[in-house]
């Protein structure tokens, strides 16, 4: 996912050319729009929001890992690193429809041991980056440890299961805060779909003698 916020951002809407951001962008809105849908959903569902949680993560690696291994059958460095992470995610999001499908109450534990993990590797990837990522993992490193303290404490104070489902709510809270950034990406992209496209360049002719009178000078 932070891959597809980093293609919606302003900067990456503004290489596009308006025909490519016409096709687009209502892809990237439906898809902010339904991550949110899901996260307020799983909130309000009780019974099954870790389900729908896990389904639609599943559902979604499965289909990214899709485009990543048949994206990839040109045989150089780029493609050769793409193969394996797409059959990785294939695998992940099956193994996550598999669970979702399975139980509730196994979603729920799922969620209730991926969602630590998650903040602290997203964390860890950050700090990495060093510059205003660095910044940005360290407020989220302590937003981790905030959330994981918590979901400890009440698995121990009260029960596991009020723990899993806190972590639910801090799940779909993560989705939204994700969609965000694709709505906002979206319209940029509306925005310069918007715009006329550019004129076409002639055949055989570079621009190069334009400023000096013409080909023929």
């Amino acid at each position: 996912m932070a891959n597809a916020t980093g293609i919606l951002s302003a900067t990456t809407a503004g290489m596009a050319t308006p025909a490519v951001a016409r096709r687009t962008w209502p892809r990237w809105l439906a898809l902010g729009v339904a991550m949110i849908a899901v996260a307020v959903v799983a909130v309000a569902w009780d019974a099954a929001g870790a389900r729908l949680l896990v389904g639609a993560l599943g559902l979604v690696l499965v289909l990214r890992g899709a485009v990543l291994v048949r994206g990839s059958a040109a045989e150089d460095e780029l493609a050769a690193r793409a193969r394996p992470m797409g059959a990785v995610a294939v695998a992940v999001g099956a193994a996550a429809l598999v669970v979702a499908l399975a139980s509730a109450g196994l979603s729920a534990t799922v969620l209730l041991v991926a969602v630590p993990l998650a903040l602290l590797a997203t964390s860890a990837a950050l700090l990495a980056r060093g510059g205003t990522s660095r910044r940005g993992g360290q407020a989220l490193l302590v937003w981790s440890l905030l959330v994981t303290g918590l979901l400890v404490a009440t698995g121990l104070a009260q029960d596991w299961d009020r723990a899993a489902d806190l972590a639910t709510v801090v799940a779909a809270l993560g989705l939204a805060v994700l969609a965000l950034p694709l709505l906002i990406g979206a319209a940029n992209l509306r925005t310069l779909g918007a715009q006329p496209d550019p004129a076409p360049v002639r055949s055989g002719c570079g621009g190069c003698a334009c400023g000096a009178g013409g080909c023929g000078s």
